[in-house]
């Protein structure tokens, strides 16, 4: 045959990208866009990942389980099943005081939504948590910004077997048995429990099973389609009442349209590199939820928590994304160092 114009490699190489050939087992392996020679680790959770022959061989490491809740009752169990909850009760949110726990329970999370505004939307948190003493952590409508936490003590020389730090903006809670707690003082709380803890906690956030079929388990032990129900039935307290879903955009075509431009840096090539390992998705539509929730236009706090709560899984997944700036959600690093 003729001539054919272009570059190949001898028998037995391949093109590297570069313009070089290179044996086929020294490709490289790819992950969240970027690209990494044989050899080369990298960490994904509690897991090593090795390239070898363009595949990643990873370690089968037992990983810590995470719970988060963020917005307006946007909720990822601990199986990482995602769904959308209200109420204004006192709810379980995770604890080890259940059913399927041979051992003494050590910890309980109780997760109180404040609504404020016209909308009814979720602006702060009262979240008690229960160990060996009761500590209550308190936001107001007027100190979004400023945490208190109250110490109730049944035993004042009991050994305390928990510790609480503020870290940035988060105030962080560890216990000695691997439950540790970390709240933003607004809407965001993250769980995370050790993997000891698999298939013993209930509530809110599931039971760490590895199944995320049956997260919604109520506390009487039983399976239900309904999330509403579900929700209901890890009430404090059977007073209260129930408050049904409502679709905040409905009525609110301006703020959805406003909501769909500031969100849509989740869906943008900003997070390109994480798409493939986290559905952005159902962050997408919270966030526009969230954006019509909020009772001014120029209240960016719900847009920036739901844009904040994809950036936290994508770090999860091994995915680290720099999305803040001046101008969008910036952070005080320098005053909380």
């Amino acid at each position: 045959t003729e001539c054919v114009s272009g570059c190949m490699c001898p028998d037995g190489l391949v093109l590297d990208g570069s313009g070089g050939c290179i044996p086929k087992d020294q490709c490289p392996c790819v992950h969240g866009g970027h690209f990494y020679k044989p050899g080369e680790t990298i960490k994904v959770d509690c897991n090593t990942c090795t390239c070898n022959k363009r595949q990643w061989n990873c370690t089968d490491n037992p990983c810590k389980g995470t719970c988060t809740v963020y917005g307006n009752g946007h909720y990822m169990s601990f199986d990482g099943e995602k769904f959308d909850f209200l109420g204004d009760c006192d709810y379980i949110l995770a604890q080890d005081f259940c059913p399927n726990n041979m051992d003494a329970g050590t910890f309980r999370i109780v997760i109180q939504n404040n609504a404020c505004g016209k909308s009814l939307s979720i602006c702060s948190l009262k979240i008690t948590l229960i160990f060996e003493v009761c500590l209550e952590l308190v936001t107001t409508e007027e100190l979004l910004l400023e945490g208190r936490i109250q110490e109730i003590a049944t035993d004042p020389g009991a050994e305390k077997n928990y510790k609480v730090d503020l870290r940035g903006g988060y105030i962080v809670i560890e216990t000695n048995q691997g439950m540790n707690f970390m709240w933003d003082q607004k809407t965001t709380v993250v769980v995370h429990v050790a993997p000891s803890f698999q298939g013993k906690v209930c509530g809110l956030c599931g039971d760490f099973d590895g199944r995320s079929r049956n997260d919604f388990t109520t506390r009487g032990q039983s399976m239900e389609m309904s999330i509403q129900e579900f929700g209901n039935s890890w009430k404090i307290t059977s007073t209260c009442s129930n408050i049904n879903m409502t679709d905040l955009c409905a009525d609110q075509p301006f703020k959805s349209v406003l909501g769909q431009k500031h969100c849509s840096i989740i869906k943008s090539n900003i997070f390109e590199a994480c798409h493939s390992k986290v559905n952005p998705i159902p962050y997408y539509e919270s966030c526009i939820s969230d954006f019509c929730g909020c009772d001014s236009v120029g209240d960016c706090e719900c847009f920036c928590t739901s844009v904040a709560a994809y950036s936290r899984s994508c770090s999860r997944a091994g995915v680290c994304i720099d999305w803040r700036t001046p101008a969008i959600c910036p952070v005080f690093c320098d005053y909380y160092n």
